[in-house]
């Protein structure tokens, strides 16, 4: 099978189930986002991998990974027909799973009394661009949920919220770690 079916050359593309939208739609969009934010999760993965470092969490990132694709493909398909492709859904377990971590990681680290910098380690810096890119996904999120409400999945807002957090909390983790100190921003 071809990668290239020449179906979106006129500026439109097929959701699960065959139809079409515009790729200016909101829809795409907010799946193109989570799409990105996935793509930023498994570089997250090549660095600790390229570091060698194995650290508590590293194991989460294919749970991540995972869960935006459930996330990703109930977007790319009308909430009517999830049930039909039996989509797998974001749970409430998932966004549990998360919290639990970064209460883990937090015993751990000092708490914050100034913002901090983006940088440190490669696979902090990558948990940092991840980050942002998981905001934007966010408020992608929000503005589609505005629009169609009902086509947002259940927990799927808690989650990319929470998942922004888990990836601030871990790029502190994997810098204390690592023995990088945390730049302060100094205005």
């Amino acid at each position: 099978m071809k990668v290239y079916t020449k179906t979106g050359d006129k500026g439109e593309t097929g959701l699960v189930g065959g139809t079409r939208i515009s790729k200016a739609d909101l829809r795409l969009e907010t799946y193109g986002e989570v799409d990105e934010l996935n793509s930023f999760i498994g570089a997250i993965h090549s660095s600790l991998k390229y570091e060698k470092i194995d650290l508590p969490g590293s194991e989460l990132i294919e749970f991540i990974q995972n869960a935006l694709f459930n996330l990703g493909s109930q977007l790319a398909c009308e909430s009517s027909s999830w049930e039909t492709y039996k989509l797998p859904k974001i749970k409430n377990e998932d966004i549990l799973k998360l919290e639990s971590a970064m209460d883990e990681f937090d015993k751990e680290l000092e708490p914050l009394k100034n913002f901090i910098l983006p940088n440190g380690s490669m696979a902090a810096s990558s948990c940092h661009i991840a980050r942002a890119v998981c905001r934007r996904a966010e408020r992608r999120l929000v503005q589609f949920s505005k629009q169609s409400p009902t086509e947002v999945p259940e927990n799927a807002i808690q989650f990319i919220n929470r998942l922004s957090d888990f990836l601030f909390v871990y790029s502190r983790f994997i810098n204390l770690k690592l023995g990088e100190k945390e730049t302060i921003w100094r205005p």
